[in-house]
């Protein structure tokens, strides 16, 4: 039998604090722990070579449900369609003009936080309405 296995989804970015940033307050996620032997993670990030400070960021769900977010600063920018990408569940349970109106507000909310609302998908009898979405770095993702 297989164990289960904890997951951490990466993000190929080129200011990772930024992003997480963006994504902690999005999830109400947190920064992880400080190492010890450090006061807090830029003392730990300014003692790192200087091409590798602001190179990575992470944060973590505070009740440990969540996937940790790892985020990696790259030279490459994004320039087509994500491959993986996430579903935040803004309106778990709600239909019909319920369900919109919950995927707006929270849209709203979330460019404020420097998102970029792309498109609604309209429910299609099947499938309930989604909202598809932008981080600060271009990530789609869809308020689901």
């Amino acid at each position: 039998m297989v164990s289960v296995k904890q997951v951490q989804v990466t993000f190929d970015c080129a200011v990772p604090r930024a992003v997480a940033e963006f994504w902690k307050a999005t999830l109400g996620y947190v920064d992880p722990p400080v190492p010890p032997g450090f006061d807090s993670w830029d003392a730990l990030d300014a003692s790192l070579p200087a091409e590798r400070q602001g190179s990575a960021w992470a944060c973590q769900d505070p009740e440990g449900v969540g996937p940790r977010l790892f985020f990696q600063r790259v030279p490459e920018g994004k320039t087509v369609k994500n491959r993986v990408h996430l579903d935040v569940r803004a309106a778990p349970g709600l239909t019909g003009d319920e369900r919109v109106v919950a995927l707006e507000a929270e849209a709203n909310r979330l460019v404020a936080l420097g998102a970029r609302r792309l498109w609604l998908v309209p429910a299609d009898g099947f499938n309930e309405a989604c909202l598809v979405m932008q981080d600060v770095e271009g990530n789609e993702f869809c308020l689901d």
